[in-house]
């Protein structure tokens, strides 16, 4: 198995995030389960990267040419593929995961998991996308979440089959026992079968 990891790089205030991402990346390796992420020595991404490799796990990054360039290429992946922009990362990354775990971040985080989220909902794939919510960062985004089911933006199966929990080992065997929902805009979703 390979888990997609999207998360900040930068650590954040609370030094538990930066505690949570080594320990995320270590307990995958211990798990068997390799990383595949942005490729980056710095932030949350340095440190997931980090608990993993320290552990002898894999760990694939993926990253833009003007990145790399900038230096901020983490040297000692097990292999660092370097793509021409973010559109072709983020389908590579899309194309090498069996799933998607989101860790405290800023705006490019969430955007590459709020992309997952809409692909799992509309079918183009059936791997689960999930959050390890540290220290309750995601919680205001959860709040967010429910509202756009309450308001009638979003079918509660979509909600729910995003993956939430504070505690990493739960994670993984959540995302093992996933079963994705009924893919969107199916014929019958479309025309419901009369009664």
């Amino acid at each position: 198995m390979k888990l997609a990891v999207f998360c900040g790089s930068s650590e954040g205030r609370e030094p538990a995030y930066k505690h949570a991402a080594y320990a995320f990346g270590r307990l995958a390796a211990q798990r068997g389960v390799a990383i595949v992420y942005g490729g980056g020595h710095v932030g949350l991404m340095g440190a997931v990267a980090n608990g993993a490799l320290e552990a002898g796990g894999e760990v694939i990054g993926v990253m833009p040419k003007a990145l790399v360039e900038r230096e901020i290429a983490h040297q000692g992946l097990t292999h660092l593929e370097v793509v021409p922009d973010m559109h072709v990362r983020k389908q590579r990354m899309s194309e090498l995961a069996s799933g998607f775990v989101t860790l405290p971040g800023g705006a490019g985080t969430l955007e590459e998991i709020f992309e997952q989220w809409t692909w799992a909902q509309l079918g183009i794939h059936d791997k689960p996308c999930g959050f390890l919510n540290v220290e309750g960062y995601f919680d205001p985004l959860l709040a967010m979440i429910a509202k756009t089911t309450r308001e009638g933006f979003m079918k509660p199966e979509y909600a729910s089959m995003l993956v939430v929990t504070s505690d990493p080992l739960e994670l993984f065997e959540l995302f093992d026992d996933y079963t994705p929902p009924t893919r969107k805009w199916t014929q019958a979703a479309i025309h419901p079968a009369s009664a």
